[in-house]
């Protein structure tokens, strides 16, 4: 499953996830037993138990959402904003002539530059999703290269 965020839950399906549990919290104080309350949410029978256990050592409390979980971004929100600039200038501005495409290797490439922050081509392609882009792929080509077998006109090799 992928994820919006690049790691971890959209902060809809956090809150959906916590609703259900704070839900299967009111069930317990209810002395509703984890089985029961499994059926009802249509979750499965370890999470209720789970979830039975958590109440019981923190109340509803301890059922709540803990936030986004993951390794935060290497770069600062104004960093961010710059680099979204920059990739709205284009690779050409940037140095790169021969094709207008960002790709993930010319974002880590870039950040590197200047930001002064490594990144990697997959965190730096999930960089680029998470700021509206999408990283593309050139459309590379042998220049002798043959033309395909399957031309109209011309047979199949190995056939008569």
């Amino acid at each position: 499953m992928r994820y919006a965020d690049g790691g971890g839950l959209t902060a809809k399906a956090r809150q959906r996830r916590e609703a259900v549990r704070l839900e299967a919290a009111a069930l317990f104080g209810e002395g509703v037993k984890p089985p029961e309350v499994a059926r009802q949410l249509r979750v499965s029978c370890k999470s209720a138990y789970q979830w039975h256990q958590a109440w019981k050592q923190g109340g509803a409390a301890a059922l709540g959402s803990r936030g986004p979980h993951g390794q935060r971004c290497k770069l600062s929100v104004r960093c961010q904003e710059k680099l979204a600039a920059y990739l709205d200038q284009g690779p050409a501005a940037h140095g790169w002539d021969g094709d207008q495409v960002w790709t993930g290797a010319r974002v880590a490439t870039l950040i590197g530059w200047k930001f002064h922050v490594s990144y990697s081509v997959s965190g730096a392609t999930r960089l680029m999703r998470r700021l509206g882009f999408t990283p593309q792929t050139p459309a590379r080509r042998s220049a002798e290269r043959e033309p395909s077998p399957l031309q109209p006109g011309r047979r199949r090799p190995g056939r008569r």
